[in-house]
């Protein structure tokens, strides 16, 4: 992996992000680390995981706003591109 995209969490966009925790997963899973590079790969992976869900926590707030979620639950009907159609 290049130095570009190493680096904290917040420094990658999320497809990085996965890529990498993927990437991490298939090390952990080979079983051919030492412990101390083991932890510390999982400590990686487990920030990415969190700045993973955050990332996809905040698109879903997006489309809730933008489906017309509210706090009685989804706003039912069809989509309409122009509102003034109605």
């Amino acid at each position: 992996m290049s130095k570009t995209s190493e680096g904290k969490p917040s420094e990658r966009n999320y497809e990085e992000a996965i890529t990498r925790l993927e990437e991490i997963v298939g090390q952990l899973e080979e079983g051919n680390l030492p412990l101390e590079a083991s932890l510390t790969l999982f400590e990686e992976g487990i920030g990415l995981a969190k700045y993973c869900s955050g990332k996809l926590d905040a698109a879903e707030g997006r489309l809730q706003i933008l489906l017309g979620f509210n706090e009685e639950g989804p706003k039912i009907g069809q989509f309409q591109i122009n509102p003034e159609e109605e």
